[in-house]
């Protein structure tokens, strides 16, 4: 399975190629951070200063570069794909296999922080259910006999017709 990058993302990553391939690495670092922490606009304006361009770009780079990574940890997609993946985006083969060696050191820990930060959504730990009430045996017999008398009133055909006319 492929990634569809849109434009936009294809643009983001087109600054990896302009830079040596340990900026990248750091940039592949700097990215699983972003996935732990958030955005840090200090890291992208001390790498904008040292290389001479924007943070805006240092920032679009790594957002770039964090959106193929998770997509692919996502998609759990294979060496092969993410090769063909990348190679659309025409970079050179040693860049190729940075990114790729980036993705297969990462993609466990990327998986785990996306599991992580997944909502969870309720469920049941434990169908039992508990009256706690501070009652007497006495009152706690009579609500018994009532509700039984309620039930045994519903069985009757008046209250049949009634039931049917309401619905």
């Amino acid at each position: 399975m492929l990634l569809d990058l849109s434009e936009e993302h294809k643009e983001h990553l087109a600054f990896l190629p302009q830079v040596d391939s340990a900026v990248v690495a750091e940039f592949g670092r700097i990215a699983v951070e972003f996935l732990r922490r958030g955005s840090n606009p200090k890291i992208y304006e001390g790498a904008a200063r040292k290389l001479n361009v924007s943070s805006d770009t240092i920032q679009h780079g790594v957002e770039g570069l964090t959106y193929l990574l998770t997509e692919s940890s996502k998609l759990m997609i294979s060496e092969l794909d993410f090769q063909d993946s990348v190679f659309v985006l025409g970079f050179s083969e040693e860049l190729n296999r940075l990114l790729l060696q980036l993705y297969l050191d990462n993609r466990k820990e990327i998986r785990t922080i996306l599991n992580e930060l997944a909502p969870s959504l309720p469920s049941y730990h434990s169908l039992e259910w508990r009256l706690d009430v501070q009652t007497d045996p006495a009152t706690l017999l009579h609500l018994v006999q009532q509700l039984e008398q309620a039930l045994e009133e519903m069985k009757t055909n008046h209250c049949r017709r009634v039931v049917r006319s309401i619905k």
